[in-house]
């Protein structure tokens, strides 16, 4: 495995792996255990935002995931009443176990209040999308060879910066990684050929939940544990 990229909301590497192995573990990401608001009662709501269109809002909120019991959940509250010309409800009064602070749920005029308590629990994508802890994504990693004829192609680093450079009046590649094209976009272009092997370049994002890596890992895990369940049914 190479590492190419990495921060806390992001990362991407190459691998070789079977295709149908690395789509078995992206469909798995639905499937990692998450914890969300699933439920809002509104006890009071002077805005101009509908109860409902608020509790969207909140099912959308990342929380730091916790490893909860069946059937538990852990209560965030919100009480804020309006000060002056406006006032911003942000995500961050729901209190420590949200990941994002500055989102906002509402805006308040002088004298509004809104007055609730969510109700978070452990979820999987798979029964809704706010359980969703982020996203895997793949593609095959390009071959890229320039011939000498093709070092004189300075137009495809002006059309593919992040893939090409030109330097010293050669045409290199700056980042495989990076390029979504085949042999037929560059037909036209002669000395440059674009082939694929069996490395696979995957992109990881997170909606902060988890991180990144260990976005991978758990969904390793579950596809793990849903083929033990095969085995153990065939035998």
């Amino acid at each position: 495995m190479e590492l190419i990229s990495k921060t806390d909301e992001k990362m991407k590497f190459v691998a070789e792996i079977d295709v149908s192995l690395a789509n078995a573990i992206r469909r798995s990401v639905s499937e990692i255990p998450t914890l969300a608001i699933s439920e809002a009662d509104i006890y009071k709501n002077d805005s101009a935002l509908y109860d409902e269109i608020i509790a969207h809002r909140l099912g959308l909120v990342p929380l730091k995931n916790k490893k909860l019991k069946k059937d538990e959940d852990i209560e965030l509250k919100i009480k804020v009443k309006g000060k002056g010309e406006r006032t911003e409800v942000l995500s961050g009064s729901l209190g420590e176990d949200v990941v994002y602070k500055d989102m906002p749920i509402v805006l308040l005029e002088e004298g509004q209040e809104i007055e609730l308590i969510a109700r978070a629990k452990t979820g999987i994508a798979l029964n809704h999308s706010r359980f969703s802890p982020g996203m895997i994504f793949y593609k095959h990693l390009p071959k890229i060879k320039i011939s000498n004829d093709g070092e004189k192609n300075s137009e495809l680093a002006e059309l593919y910066p992040k893939v090409f450079k030109f330097i010293g009046g050669k045409l290199k590649v700056e980042d495989a990684s990076e390029c979504d094209l085949d042999q037929e976009d560059v037909s036209s272009y002669k000395g440059i050929s674009i082939e694929f092997g069996n490395e696979i370049v995957f992109g990881i994002e997170s909606w902060g939940q988890i991180k990144p890596k260990d976005i991978f890992i758990e969904a390793c895990d579950v596809l793990k544990e849903n083929l033990a369940k095969v085995v153990k049914g065939i035998d």
